[in-house]
C-alpha cells in the first residue's frame, strides 16, 4: 500500500502545534489517532531538529527504473496481442514480458519483479479458456439435465436411523 507522505507530514506538523500548545502527548495521540510513543518520538525530533525535522522525508527505496510514462506505455503495449511483437501464441507470460520492457526500454527486470508491476499496473494471472476442438456442447447439455440428476446424491428421508455414533437415539 502506498503512503500518503503529504498526510502524515501534516498529521506530524498538527502534533506540534498542539504540543506547542501544552497539549500532553496522551492527549496529542488521542486526537491524532496514533500511538503515544510516536508523539514522544516527534517531540524529540522538535527538540532537536525544530519543525523541519518532522517535515515528510524523501522517497524511501531505489527510483524506479522506468518513469509512470513508461508504465503507461508499457500497458498500451500490452493491450495489444503478444503475435504483433513476434510470438506465435496470445499469451503474455513474465518472461514475455521481461524481453518487452528490454526491447522498448533497454531495461532488465528478474520476473518477480515484472509480477509487482504488473501487480501496480492492475494485471493478474489470467489463464486462456482452453476447449478441446472435439467438444460437444449438446452431448454435454444432455449430460447434465438427464444423467447428473440421477448420479447425484439426495437427501435422506426425515426420520430415516442415523449411521453416526455421536447421534443420541
Amino acid at each position: 500500500m502506498k503512503r500518503d507522505r503529504v498526510a502524515l507530514e501534516r498529521r506530524r506538523m498538527r502534533a506540534a502545534q498542539l504540543l506547542r500548545h501544552g497539549h500532553s502527548e496522551a492527549e496529542v495521540a488521542r486526537r491524532l489517532g496514533v500511538h503515544r510513543q510516536s508523539v514522544n518520538r516527534w517531540l524529540k525530533t522538535l527538540a532537536t531538529a525544530g519543525r523541519d525535522g518532522l517535515r515528510r522525508a524523501a522517497r524511501a527505496g531505489r527510483r524506479p527504473k522506468l518513469s509512470e510514462a513508461e508504465l503507461s506505455e508499457l500497458e498500451q503495449c500490452l493491450k495489444q496481442a503478444p503475435e504483433q511483437f513476434g510470438y506465435l501464441t496470445g499469451l503474455w507470460t513474465l518472461p514475455r514480458v521481461c524481453r518487452l520492457i528490454e526491447q522498448q526500454y533497454g531495461v532488465r527486470y528478474d520476473p518477480s519483479q515484472v509480477w509487482r508491476i504488473l501487480g501496480k499496473l492492475n494485471w493478474s494471472c489470467q489463464r486462456p479458456t482452453g476447449q478441446a476442438r472435439e467438444r460437444d456442447e449438446e452431448a454435454i447439455r444432455r449430460w447434465k439435465q438427464q444423467r447428473w440428476p440421477r448420479l447425484k446424491k439426495k437427501p435422506s428421508a426425515k426420520g430415516a436411523p442415523s449411521s453416526s455414533l455421536t447421534k443420541a437415539d
